[in-house]
């Protein structure tokens, strides 16, 4: 029997999985969660998740772990975490034949063409049908705004980082304008790119802009709110009706449709587009709204090319951990 490791790396929590290889399908046979920072060593608590393994268990021979930072000539150090790891002194530390690391973010390329109905739902159904010898590309606004691309290869797809969301972002209308230059000014940039609207954190900035320049908006009851916990906030004050948060949610949608579409163009991706990060599942309807879905596809000349992309959600909680395992499964042949 084949088994694989997989791990999703992040500053808090550190994911370990072992699958098990049935014909083409990953079976998952135990996972276990661990606080990052009560390890100094990563390859010390690898060796302690394999052997709390039941007598008997089949040991991996290969892993891949998604770790949260830039990745070059198969090194890391994370972000944040004192950890500098390597693949090759992984590997010969945990005795394993072959360890890959793959950026948080990318990894997740390796996972979509596998995707089972329930960790994925469309956003346009009907509309595009996927072409499995084109690329593929994700972005997912959580904390940040994550981007990344897929190229098909003989072997397979190749997962292509980028840092897309780090491109300027350019106003469609007077109002994303006018937002624009209220958060230059308030937090003294020189410019301002496309995250800082895309994002968790941009839903708040988005929301404060709104609180600041609105008539009633000094008086609001999400004015006495928190700023890291004012994105949820106005989410739930959309959906409960408030008409200021639901302005706020609709322009931020509006950006995030109109930054999902030039992915769409600059990748032309038409084995699919996903739309991941931690607000994908809790903002699954909103993402299905004509605030986001217009501005997707408002791409003038080139609106008929979007227009055949496949769009999808992202859902899976633990998709970085299954994608990881996709990779591992890779790197038998």
């Amino acid at each position: 029997m084949t088994t694989l490791l997989a791990g999703d790396i992040g500053g808090t929590k550190t994911l370990l999985a072992l699958y098990r290889l049935e014909g083409n399908a990953l079976i998952q046979q135990r996972s276990q969660r661990f606080i990052s920072a009560d390890w100094d060593d990563f390859a010390a608590l690898v060796n302690h998740f394999l052997a709390e393994g039941e007598a008997g268990e089949s040991r991996p021979s290969r892993a891949c772990f998604a770790v949260a930072g830039p990745v070059r000539h198969g090194r890391v150090k994370l972000t944040n975490l004192p950890w500098q790891l390597e693949q090759g002194a992984l590997a010969l530390a945990c005795g394993l034949e072959r360890v890959e690391l793959v950026n948080d973010f990318a990894v997740l390329i390796y996972g979509l063409p596998h995707l089972a109905g329930h960790q994925q739902a469309p956003l346009r159904p009907g509309a595009g049908t996927v072409d499995p010898h084109a690329p593929v590309a994700i972005l997912g606004a959580g904390t940040g705004l994550g981007v990344a691309m897929g190229v098909p290869t003989p072997a397979g797809l190749v997962a292509v980082p980028s840092e897309a969301s780090h491109g300027e972002f350019a106003p469609r209308n007077a109002e994303e304008w006018a937002l624009k230059c209220w958060l230059m000014a308030d937090r003294g940039l020189e410019r301002l790119s496309i995250e800082r609207i895309v994002s968790g954190t941009g839903l708040g900035d988005v929301m404060r802009w709104r609180l600041a320049v609105e008539p009633d908006g000094p008086r609001h009851h999400l004015a006495r709110c928190e700023v890291d916990q004012l994105p949820a906030a106005t989410a739930a004050a959309a959906a409960a009706g408030d008409g200021l948060a639901r302005r706020a949610l609709d322009l931020w949608l509006g950006a995030y449709g109109s930054a999902a579409g030039d992915i769409a163009l600059q990748s032309l991706c038409l084995g699919g587009l996903w739309v991941g990060g931690g607000t994908a599942g809790k903002l699954l309807a909103e993402l299905r709204s004509p605030a986001f879905l217009q501005a997707f596809l408002a791409k003038g000349r080139l609106s008929a090319v979007v227009e055949q992309v496949p769009l999808m959600a992202l859902t899976d909680p633990e998709a970085g951990l299954f994608s990881a395992a996709c990779r591992a499964r890779m790197l038998l042949g």
